[in-house]
């Protein structure tokens, strides 16, 4: 067993939700080593044609992360490995929530979804060399809307992905989302905590409303206000200055000013350090990956090994 490979007994805890297989003639090799050779590279970032060979043909190790993340194999463990946890009652439910902005690679762009460079070439008459300023500007949108759906946004230091996260008070993943870099951190709050849910092991729904949400003045508007209160759930979120200052200058008509616990609050630091967690995996501190479903799945595991290992 290598450094950073599954233990005995997290091995244990995940081999009852694993697909069947591995026998002569089945779908499936042996999923250990394939998911060590996966937890290898997210945990080193290296590149998929260099990783050792101890874990088998490279093919199979990226074949298998980029099927589990699009069929929704990690989330399902992540999902099976926190509703064991709820039933020991070793999860807390003070939520706190906040977002990263994560640096993504020049091997992260180039997702061809594009109109062929070949149209675009084409002049407006025959014979000519001048391109067509329709399709020009057309494909201009369709290149925007790629970075979107792939979640890739533009900075002055180029494209950067930003991971919105949901922590509970052990510094755990509970639930994260993406978005391209330049979106802004309160619009996301309702998305986070409605991917929140927790199975039962047992009969009933899932749980997925959490007793207390933490948040920082990104998230401080009268929407997610309203949103939390609506769902029952008490939070503390400070208020902006430019906020107060327009309640008192509207005076009896500006409302009541919001409630604001600081001993609590000082509980928002664990998203911060489960946050630190997630980036110690260095194919999610830097984003390699063309399509955003699998650099999902690639946060997924790192939170998966989080939870097994806390």
């Amino acid at each position: 067993m290598g450094r950073g490979d599954l233990t005995n007994a997290e091995w244990d805890r995940l081999e009852l939700f694993l697909p069947r297989g591995g026998a002569r003639g089945g779908r499936w090799s042996d999923h250990r080593r394939v998911i060590n050779g996966v937890l290898y590279r997210v945990r080193t970032g290296v590149q998929w044609r260099d990783m050792p060979e101890r874990f088998g043909p490279w093919e199979t190790v990226y074949k298998r992360h980029r099927r589990w993340s699009a069929d929704g194999t990690w989330q399902m463990l992540l999902s099976k490995v926190q509703a064991v946890e709820d039933a020991a009652g070793r999860i807390d439910w003070n939520v706190s929530v906040d977002s990263t902005a994560v640096r993504a690679h020049q091997h992260a762009a180039g997702a061809r979804k594009a109109p062929p460079a070949a149209a675009l070439q084409k002049g407006v008459g025959r014979g000519t060399n001048q391109v067509d300023p329709v399709l020009q500007r057309l494909a201009v949108r369709l290149e925007e809307v790629v970075k979107v759906s792939e979640c890739l946004g533009r900075s002055r230091g180029g494209f950067t992905t930003k991971i919105h996260l949901a922590a509970d008070g052990r510094c755990r993943p509970r639930a994260f989302l993406l978005t391209p870099g330049h979106y802004g951190d309160g619009p996301q709050l309702r998305s986070v905590l409605e991917q929140v849910s927790v199975p039962r092991t047992g009969v009933g729904r899932p749980r997925t409303r959490p007793d207390q949400v933490l948040a920082d003045k990104a998230y401080t508007s009268r929407e997610n206000r309203r949103y939390l209160r609506r769902r029952g759930i008490s939070h503390t979120i400070p208020e902006r200055l430019d906020q107060q200052r327009h309640r008192h200058n509207r005076g009896s008509h500006g409302g009541r000013p919001t409630g604001f616990n600081r001993e609590r609050y000082k509980k928002r630091n664990t998203v911060e350090r489960a946050i630190n967690r997630l980036k110690g995996f260095r194919a999610v501190a830097t984003r390699y990956e063309k399509r955003a479903y699998i650099y999902l799945g690639t946060v997924t595991l790192a939170a998966l090994i989080i939870w097994l290992r806390t």
